[in-house]
C-alpha cells in the first residue's frame, strides 16, 4: 500500500525514519514550517531554515525513494513579535517559486493572542494574494475549542477558498465546525497530546473520510512517524478495504496537496497498483 505523510517535521528526525517509512509504503512527505523549540531572533534565521527544508531536506529523503515537499510560514508560537514576523513574511514569496514549496503553513493560533491573530491574518492574505495552499495550526489542549472558533471567525472575513485550506490538529470537539465550514480537517497522531490512531479511526467511521487528512507529524518532542502506519493497521483491522485505506491515507492528501501542480502524485486505485 502507498501512503502519503502530509505533515512531518523531518529536520528534527534522523534518516532512519525515512528508511522505516519507505519500507512501510510511504512515497511522499510534506514538511510544514514549525517552532524550533526556542524563539528565533532574526529574519535571516528563518530564511536559512526555509532553505534547509526546501533545498536540503529533499536530499535526505531521496535515497529512500520518498518525495519531500514543504511549506513556509511563521509558526504561531513565534508570532508574538509582529515586526520580526512581518520581516520574515517579506521573504516568503521568494520561496513560493521553489519546486518543493506547496504553500503557507503552518500558520494559525497557539495562545490566541492579538499578535498571533494579526500575523495569522497577514499570512492568510499573503497566501490568497499568491494563490498558495494554506495549512493552519489549531491550539493544543485546553485552548483548542476557543482557538479553533477564533480561526474560523478570522477566515470568514477573508477571501479564502475553503477547498485550498487545511485546518490541522482537529479532534472530536472541533472536527464538525471545520468540516461544516467547508475546510479540510487534519488528525495529528501523537503519543501524548492530540489524537491516537484508534481515536482517529473512530472519527473516520463516525464522520466519514471526505476532506480528512491523517498525519503523525513527528518533531523533536515525544512523537513517532510510525503512528500513521498504526492508524492504517487499525483502519484495516476493523474491516475497511484496501481501497478505502488508500482513499484516506494516499488519495486524500494527493487530492488536497495536488491543488498545487508541484505535487504531482495522483490518486490511485487498487487495480492500478503492481501486485
Amino acid at each position: 500500500m502507498q501512503i502519503i505523510q502530509p505533515h512531518y517535521h523531518g529536520i528534527a528526525r534522523t534518516v532512519q525514519d525515512y528508511e522505516r517509512m519507505a519500507m512501510s509504503g510511504v512515497v511522499a512527505v510534506a514538511e510544514p514550517a514549525f517552532w524550533a523549540g526556542f524563539t528565533r531572533a532574526y529574519p535571516e534565521t528563518f530564511v536559512d531554515y526555509f532553505r534547509q527544508i526546501s533545498e536540503f531536506e529533499p536530499t535526505r529523503a531521496a535515497p529512500y525513494g520518498i518525495r519531500h515537499f514543504c511549506w513556509v510560514a511563521v509558526n504561531p508560537k513565534e508570532a508574538e513579535n509582529p515586526e520580526l514576523s512581518r520581516a520574515v513574511l517579506a521573504h516568503l514569496p521568494t520561496f513560493f517559486e521553489k519546486p518543493t514549496v506547496l504553500g503557507v503553513g503552518e500558520t494559525g493560533l497557539h495562545k490566541s493572542t492579538a499578535s498571533e491573530a494579526e500575523i495569522f491574518e497577514a499570512q492568510v492574505e499573503l497566501a490568497v494574494r499568491h494563490d498558495q495552499l494554506l495549512l493552519i495550526h489549531t491550539p493544543h489542549l485546553a485552548d483548542k475549542v476557543r482557538g479553533t472558533w477564533r480561526i474560523l471567525d478570522i477566515l470568514k472575513g477573508l477571501a479564502v477558498n475553503p477547498d485550498r485550506v487545511w485546518i490541522d490538529h482537529a479532534e472530536e470537539h472541533t472536527l464538525r465546525p471545520i468540516r461544516d465550514a467547508g475546510y479540510w480537517a487534519g488528525f495529528t497522531l501523537y503519543p501524548v497530546t492530540k489524537c491516537s490512531p484508534k481515536r482517529a479511526v473512530d472519527l473516520l467511521e463516525i464522520y466519514g473520510p471526505e476532506r480528512i487528512l491523517v498525519n503523525s507529524s513527528a518533531d523533536w518532542g515525544p512523537s513517532d512517524p510510525f503512528t500513521l502506519q498504526e492508524c492504517v493497521l487499525e483502519f484495516r483491522r476493523r474491516g475497511h478495504s484496501l481501497q478505502e485505506a488508500i482513499e484516506v491515507f494516499h488519495n486524500n492528501p494527493a487530492r488536497f496537496l495536488g491543488q498545487n501542480p508541484k505535487f504531482d502524485l495522483k490518486p490511485i486505485r487498487v487495480e492500478t497498483l503492481d501486485r
